[in-house]
């Protein structure tokens, strides 16, 4: 069973797309020129390519998830400008091949660098990046990071009824213990730039439920026949911190801009 089984109707619905000021620095990190081309790892349901579909006239994005790259279809399909190539392909990072003389100009891997082998696909890309293009590994942070009192209270409904441990998917989550710059560092694309992006948003608890609905630490299928249970819970637990439905978040997007270096 996929990590994220049970979750993608949740995902392209609840999961926040990309803030146009990341838009911006993804876009400025790649050259200018025709044709110019993406690499989506990890695209999921394609929020990243939706968000560079201007910017780019042809893209590749893979993804393990059938059913993501289905959805993805479904919603990108119909965005393409006239000109412009997208293919998805269902692969894993690890295994992916590009086309023929076929090198992107940007790599993109937003909040998916933790699933993969980290050094081994940095070491693969350095293959398919063109020699000026770039390598952007970012992402926000979920609500298992908390930071305010609403999301640790869910935090803590969530391991109330599944246990401490963060899941994901049938197993628990590992998180990397090295920072993503310094491992960038390691790798042909050592010249790493970060960079931080605010961002500010407004959630209700029909859309904090559809976003955990969407991870793989709070699946649907995880709580089985409980899942009212937890629904009812978190709703009663949200309504102690609002009376009109509404929890802000400060969150931030960390971009990791790698280039090859000069020297």
């Amino acid at each position: 069973m996929s990590t994220f089984a049970g979750t993608v109707e949740h995902y392209r619905r609840y999961r926040p797309g990309i803030p146009a000021a990341v838009t911006d620095v993804l876009t400025a990190a790649a050259p200018e020129r025709r044709p110019r081309r993406l690499l989506d790892v990890g695209t999921g349901t394609g929020l990243v390519v939706e968000a560079l579909l201007p910017h780019f006239d042809d893209i590749l994005a893979i993804d393990t998830d059938s059913d993501m790259l289905a959805a993805a279809e479904a919603v990108l399909r119909p965005q393409v400008p006239g000109g412009t190539l997208m293919a998805l392909r269902r692969c894993a990072a690890e295994e992916f091949t590009p086309p023929d003389d076929w090198r992107a100009d940007l790599v993109t891997i937003c909040r998916a660098f933790h699933w993969l082998d980290q050094a081994g696909v940095l070491r693969q890309l350095d293959d398919q990046v063109a020699p000026d293009g770039a390598v952007a590994i970012f992402g926000d942070n979920s609500f298992w990071a908390a930071g305010s009192p609403w999301k640790s209270a869910i935090r803590e409904m969530i391991q109330d009824f599944l246990g401490k441990e963060r899941r994901a998917g049938a197993g628990v989550f590992r998180h990397h213990d090295r920072p993503y710059s310094e491992i960038m560092q390691e790798s042909a694309f050592n010249d790493v730039q970060e960079m931080r992006v605010a961002v500010h948003r407004v959630w209700s608890a029909e859309s904090i439920l559809g976003y955990l609905y969407s991870t793989s630490f709070a699946a649907p299928h995880l709580f089985g026949d409980r899942l009212p249970e937890f629904e009812a819970a978190v709703r009663h637990t949200l309504a102690r911190f609002s009376d009109d439905d509404t929890f802000d978040e400060n969150n931030e997007f960390l971009i990791r801009i790698g280039r090859r270096s000069q020297q």
